[in-house]
């Protein structure tokens, strides 16, 4: 039988992270202590080696070489060594110190002070708890040194705390100028007892940049007022008129309009209108009208799909007129995208609130696993190092090449003056 030619199947494309590069020995010598300091606690296999050449380095140029011959008095002398720990890999190693006098007095060795204080708090520490692992669980998860005695639950507590607050304060910093956001979704997210409501913006380019959020109990115009003047005082330009994506909540539509007044369009979401109106239906007429709803809002333009909602409307009039009140309140909102005439274009994107609700879920994984929230700091370094975490991850619009459409389709809605100052901002 004749062979069958083997046919070379296109293997899935593997990430590639480049070259590495290999640290000569010169470039190491140069580098300053701190620098040298991180890199030794980076290479767990040498890095206790590196720890005894760096104590050795300055205690020659403390004491001079080894059975040197005395006649130099400015040089100090070895006078044996002590007990101590270095930290490396987020645990602590003991090492021999040594010890070197000079003049009757001892000289505390630089370099052991630093290695045994350690440096700025970990970014693995903060990911790992960020993740999942228990302040109790760590010593058993954390890279493990033979002989190194390990962290207590404590400590690494302790650690989290400062590299989270280290987080919430360079996210509440952040500024805001560099952005043009077109498009911000609002929405809030259940956290214990209390509501966070979040802002994630869409840049014209199409990232996604999570722009702040604040601690309320209710998703209420005050709150949310103060915090949108806060994302405007940090920078957030809305001179050219931006999409606020929202679910409906009335607090959050009046607090958009008191802020940003005429430089808003706001775009109801689809999802949460629809089901909406159907929870005041029995479950068996259900499924029939929220596919008759959702064929409606899939009209590509503004009259189709406002034709066939009033329709919808008539008809649930006879059946249930709370259910008609519900798709009536609101329903021009809804239709945002339609009247700018993007819909198809951008609808996949930005009739609902699915892109932020995609954050809550992610911010969910990481901060749900607490049990007990002492205190408002608490949350906010919680909430604060998990978006920062998932900011990166985000992906671009679906349809990112559409939004200077919508940009200009925005400017026509609200009659901004398009030779105005692109920077303009509202007062």
């Amino acid at each position: 039988m004749s062979r069958v030619p083997h046919i070379a199947r296109e293997r899935k494309k593997t990430k590639v992270l480049g070259e590495p590069r290999i640290m000569e020995k010169c470039d190491y010598e140069e580098m300053e202590l701190d620098a040298r300091l991180e890199v030794i606690r980076s290479l767990l296999p040498l890095g206790l080696i590196q720890v005894y050449k760096e104590l050795d380095k300055e205690v020659i140029s403390l004491a001079g070489e080894r059975y040197r011959r005395k006649g130099d008095e400015d040089l100090g002398s070895r006078h044996g060594a002590n007990r101590g720990t270095v930290l490396l890999g987020e645990q602590r190693v003991p090492v021999r110190v040594p010890r070197v006098r000079q003049a009757g007095r001892e000289v505390p060795l630089e370099s052991y002070t630093r290695l045994h204080r350690g440096g700025e708090p970990s970014e693995t520490l903060l990911r790992r708890v960020l993740y999942g692992i228990s302040c109790r669980n760590y010593e058993a998860a954390a890279e493990s040194v033979p002989g190194a005695i390990g962290l207590s639950s404590s400590t690494v507590s302790r650690q989290f705390i400062t590299a989270s607050a280290e987080q919430l304060r360079r996210f509440q910093e952040r500024d805001l100028s560099g952005h043009d956001i077109v498009a911000v979704f609002l929405d809030g997210k259940t956290f214990a007892d209390d509501e966070m409501v979040i802002a994630l913006g869409v840049t014209i380019g199409g990232e996604k940049i999570i722009l702040g959020f604040v601690q309320t109990a209710t998703e209420n115009k005050r709150a949310v007022s103060q915090f949108l003047r806060s994302l405007r005082d940090r920078g957030l330009d809305v001179g050219r008129g931006v999409l606020f994506v929202v679910d409906g909540a009335k607090g959050l539509r009046s607090a958009i309009l008191a802020v940003f007044s005429s430089r808003a369009a706001i775009q109801r979401c689809q999802w949460h209108k629809r089901e909406n109106v159907v929870s005041y239906l029995s479950r068996k007429e259900q499924s029939y009208w929220r596919k008759r709803l959702r064929r409606a809002y899939e009209r590509p333009t503004y009259k189709e799909a406002k034709r066939e909602l009033k329709q919808i409307r008539r008809e649930l009039e006879m059946i249930n007129q709370s259910a008609a009140a519900s798709l009536e309140e609101g329903l021009e909102e809804t239709l945002t995208l339609h009247r700018l005439g993007v819909f198809p274009l951008l609808g996949r994107s930005l009739k609902t609130t699915n892109c932020i609700e995609s954050v809550n879920s992610m911010a969910e994984e990481r901060c749900g696993k607490v049990d007990c929230w002492k205190n408002s700091r608490q949350k906010h370094r919680w909430m604060a190092s998990a978006l920062i975490d998932i900011e990166p991850r985000l992906r671009k619009l679906v349809g990112y090449r559409h939004l200077p459409k919508l940009r200009n389709a925005i400017m026509r809605e609200l009659n901004i003056d398009t030779d105005s100052k692109e920077s303009e901002k509202v007062a």
